[in-house]
């Protein structure tokens, strides 16, 4: 079935001869004619009735002519909308951002950008370190937001990705105070009586950076495990009501440290410097991501 068969036979039944119908759009009359015939087979009965005075429409035509105007105005609606959509997508930018960075660090970051009035329409996707991965090696997001650090970098293909550091944080070891300020669990610890850790779960990258550390620089920390949990503001939150201590960026518990609700117990000695990347595909991507990408200072953007 094509469309210009549809259109072609409400020409005809308009203007009611070959000639005449064939003129109005511009195609010659025995192509004409051949795609009136083909519009008849393909629905298995005749459309119209032929004289040597023009033509007429057959009841089976009479009733195609009735929905014919609608159908075909429908599909050029249908067509019109559609383009419309893609247009509006070529616009969008898409944004993978790890939960940590998307509570706090995504929404000052983005306002601060020198076009945020002009950027044109934003989507966050927020989710774990690995669902972002995910995501990207799909193509199903222009860009992620992360946590890095040289000894647990992303598992993406360094051969078909790229990145800018847009900012930088650090992963302090927090813990709430006891009656007298100090912290309740202080490192190091006694080995017989060690502290109480809260640990981020397999899925988050902020975990894979603070088992990576911990095991390089500090193997002889012990910790007994109390909670697992992939999000940063659960850890947070459970540390704040001394159940332990937690890794946390300081974006994150920066508040809580500054009112006093969290203490490092490490004081300085454990803390973990971390940086905040961009990461695109090296594929050419749409307008709309490469302006954005454009945009970001290029003392930010690595070599």
């Amino acid at each position: 079935m094509d469309l210009n068969w549809l259109e072609d036979f409400l020409a005809l039944a308009e203007h009611g001869t070959f000639a005449r119908a064939a003129e109005t759009r511009n195609v010659t009359q025995p192509a004409f004619s051949r795609r009136i015939q083909s519009l008849e087979e393909w629905m298995g009965t005749r459309l119209f009735a032929r004289s040597p005075q023009g033509t007429s429409l057959t009841p089976a035509g009479a009733f195609l002519r009735a929905h014919a105007e609608d159908l075909t105005r429908s599909i050029h609606r249908l067509r019109q909308e559609t383009l419309e959509v893609a247009g509006r997508e070529a616009s969008l930018v898409s944004i993978a951002a790890t939960h940590a960075l998307s509570f706090v660090f995504f929404p000052g970051w983005i306002r601060s950008h020198p076009g945020f009035a002009t950027l044109g329409p934003l989507n966050l996707i927020s989710d774990t370190m690995e669902a972002c991965e995910q995501i990207m090696s799909r193509g199903d997001a222009d860009f992620m937001l992360c946590h890095c650090h040289r000894d647990a970098m992303p598992r993406l293909e360094a051969s078909q990705f790229t990145s800018a550091v847009i900012g930088r944080d650090l992963l302090l070891p927090l813990c709430a105070p006891d009656g007298d300020g100090a912290a309740r669990w202080p490192l190091p610890a006694d080995p017989l009586s060690p502290p109480r850790l809260l640990s981020y779960g397999p899925q988050s990258g902020l975990g894979r950076i603070v088992s990576a550390v911990l095991e390089k620089n500090w193997p002889r920390l012990s910790f007994q495990k109390m909670l697992t949990a992939q999000l940063a503001a659960t850890l947070l939150t459970m540390a704040r009501q001394g159940d332990g201590i937690a890794w946390l960026p300081r974006t994150l518990a920066q508040d809580d440290v500054a009112a006093g609700r969290l203490v490092d117990p490490g004081q300085g000695r454990y803390s973990i410097d971390v940086e905040i990347r961009l990461i695109r595909p090296l594929r050419r991507q749409t307008p709309a991501a490469e302006a954005f990408w454009a945009s970001i200072p290029d003392s930010d953007q690595p070599s």
